[in-house]
């Protein structure tokens, strides 16, 4: 990676843990696609004057040769997100899936569908 992982917690004191484990992610896609150039990692607790149990919000911005993925991980939509690692994996789960799909079309793999006939 051209440029260090820089994550970032809002609303919530820094965890060495969570850094970690989201630092363990990291090194994950990296592995599996060399060409990185940045990755940019945002966790955010809701303000305290929510009632309900604490959802984190992931987002995730990695930037790749010619495309930026951006995965975002809302709280209303998974109840599970209440556990920040749950949140993390499934966040890093999704980008994974994008870089995967980046890949392929990188590699020329995605299907070309033959266009109909068109009359004779």
């Amino acid at each position: 990676m051209q440029v260090p992982v820089q994550i970032t917690f809002h609303n919530l004191e820094t965890s060495p843990t969570v850094e970690a484990k989201v630092r363990e992610r990291v090194e994950e896609l990296e592995q599996f696609y060399r060409g990185i150039i940045s990755c940019h990692v945002m966790i955010e607790a809701p303000s305290r004057r929510h009632q309900e149990g604490r959802l984190y919000h992931i987002r995730v911005d990695l930037k790749v040769p010619g495309r930026e993925i951006v995965v975002k991980r809302d709280p209303s939509e998974h109840h599970a997100h209440e556990d920040i690692y749950v949140a993390v994996r499934d966040c890093f789960d999704a980008v994974r899936r994008q870089l995967e799909d980046h890949a392929r079309r990188q590699r020329g793999d995605v299907k070309v569908h033959e266009l109909p006939g068109h009359g004779r």
